[in-house]
């Protein structure tokens, strides 16, 4: 097999296994057309097909038959104790032995010293952590008081355990197996019996001989070109806008700006990479199925569901939060939901420690190479610091009023109070954003340098020859927050909103918006927004009222 490959890996300048990858992916988009056609009053035939086309990538194309016996073995022990252990503690005891095994696969990778342009089996093995410890989590919110679980517990609980077959068709899901996005057992079972593409208007099902949604081919095909542009991105300018270039003597003859400069295009191609791999797996998951989401207000069908980058966000994001909520998005669920919620004492919010526990289970996952130690626990404290910014910065370039808190759903006890509506950014606000999006941008591309160095002295290197401008920027930040800044921020905010109050209030039953003087009651009803234009509003407050 591999004499197939090599002349072809040679001329790409990719590694061999890199290139069966590739193929096994776009393998995939004929084969999950076939997929498609299987009958769905028959799910054993899909569990199957799943089983087989896994097998065929991970032995015939890759030859992991070691790596397979490993994946079962997770699989299986999983379903063993989420069948027969029926405590609190149960998803934990999933989450410590397929993390744990998958640790041990860290370490021998680490010890031998496996190149990482081979494809060996931790890839896929962190997809199946994702999946089993999620499972876990699912099966124990199916065994708890439906009043009890949030959203997204509610929707991807499993009350009942599924058949092994169904549970190996489940784990083995081959559009997403060797590089993810991994999915919930709700939406695998609802792509096997088609309810997934129910409607909420008029709750349709697709019968078992009946026609996917349309859009389907559309949305998965341009997915591949997305994928197959930004490989090719990868491949002509990868080797040139690469983080090792920082560590050359060349670097050293460059100024301060020109090193800001030229990382931004080494983050970008360094990028191009996952974005071409997200894109090509999330295609062929919409070819087969996966990730129909429903109609928008127009009648279009949506296919967003498979997503697992948004590439423009991150480009130019608003802020580091959203940058991060747009990047690898389904691990970034996982995290959310089997890590930093679960770590959360209940009708406790979670804060700092939350974060980092967070953040490490990600570098945990990743492996064991320190790089990634140290871009995941910087990436706690610039969360930090960007909440502390929105908290305190923010509502500064806000209108006064879009942060008076008021009732939007009705009389008091029916609803959160929730502040009102922005309405379009004013000048200020909108070079806010700007700062916000060459901030976050900037500090993404300084964090992740270890990310990709993965050792310790070579990281820290490169990062004094970065002149150390994030760890900086953020310790004067968190200096001046904690050193009294927050509070001096928020009595600004608190004056504004104290002096709009005067010709902006909400009566005491929540039923109407009243602007001072008696001018104009405006009637509230369930979910409308009912406030008068706020920037005009805004800038009658600040000159001293509305005369």
């Amino acid at each position: 097999m591999n004499a197939v490959f090599e002349p072809v890996a040679t001329s790409l300048g990719a590694s061999v296994d890199q290139l069966k990858v590739i193929v096994c992916l776009l393998l995939s988009y004929p084969l999950a057309e076939i997929f498609t056609r299987l009958d769905a009053s028959n799910p054993n035939s899909k569990h199957i097909y799943n089983l087989a086309i896994s097998s065929l990538f991970l032995l015939g194309f890759l030859e992991l038959w070691t790596g397979v016996l490993h994946l079962l073995g997770s699989v299986l022990a999983t379903y063993f104790i989420c069948a027969n252990f029926k405590g609190s503690s149960m998803p934990w005891l999933v989450f410590t032995v397929v993390m744990g095994h998958l640790t041990i696969n860290h370490l021998y990778r680490a010890f031998f010293e496996i190149s990482l342009d081979t494809f060996e089996i931790t890839g896929p093995q962190m997809v199946l952590t994702m999946k089993l410890s999620t499972f876990a989590w699912n099966v124990y919110d199916g065994r708890q008081p439906a009043e009890s679980l949030d959203k997204w517990q509610s929707e991807k609980r499993v009350v009942k355990m599924p058949s092994l077959l169904a549970f190996l068709g489940y784990s083995f899901y081959f559009p997403g197996m060797l590089v993810g996005p991994y999915l919930e057992y709700a939406n695998y079972a609802a792509l096997i019996d088609r309810s997934a593409y129910a409607t909420e208007k008029g709750k349709e099902k697709a019968s078992a001989a009946g026609r996917l949604p349309p859009g389907r081919k559309r949305a998965g095909y341009w997915c591949m070109i997305q994928g197959l542009a930004f490989l090719g991105a990868f491949v002509l300018y990868g080797g040139k806008f690469t983080f090792p270039v920082v560590l050359t003597d060349w670097w050293l003859t460059k100024g301060f700006f020109y090193r800001i400069g030229y990382t931004q295009l080494i983050g970008f191609f360094e990028r191009t990479k996952y974005y071409a791999i997200w894109k090509l797996t999330e295609g062929a998951s919409i070819i087969s199925g996966l990730g129909f989401t429903g109609y928008s207000a127009d009648g279009k069908p949506s296919w967003h569901g498979a997503a697992n980058v948004n590439i423009r966000v991150i480009e130019f994001p608003s802020n580091f939060k959203v940058l991060l909520d747009s990047w690898n998005m389904k691990t970034n669920v996982w995290l959310r939901e089997c890590v930093y919620k679960r770590v959360t004492p209940k009708g406790k919010k979670p804060g700092f420690r939350s974060t980092l526990i967070t953040f490490s289970t990600s570098a945990f996952w990743h492996g064991i190479a320190s790089g990634y130690y140290m871009t995941f626990v910087l990436g706690a404290f610039i969360q930090t610091v960007q909440r502390l910014v929105r908290s305190t910065v923010r509502p500064l370039f806000l209108p006064a009023v879009s942060i008076i808190p008021i009732e939007l759903h009705g009389p008091p006890g029916t609803s959160k109070p929730k502040p009102a509506p922005e309405g379009p950014p004013s000048f200020v606000k909108r070079i806010y954003d700007l700062v916000g999006t060459l901030a976050s941008i900037i500090i993404l591309n300084y964090a992740v340098v270890p990310f990709i160095l993965l050792d310790f002295w070579p990281s820290i290197e490169a990062w004094n020859r970065l002149y150390w401008h994030g760890h900086i920027g953020l310790g004067l930040l968190l200096l001046f927050f904690y050193g009294g800044g927050a509070g001096y921020l928020k009595g600004i905010q608190k004056a504004r909103v104290k002096k709009a109050e005067k010709v902006y209030n909400v009566d005491t039953n929540g039923q109407n918006v009243v602007i001072a003087n008696g001018r104009t009651p405006m009637p509230m009803t369930p979910g409308s927004h009912v406030v008068p234009p706020v920037d005009l509003l805004a800038q009658k407050v600040e000159k001293g009222g509305l005369n």
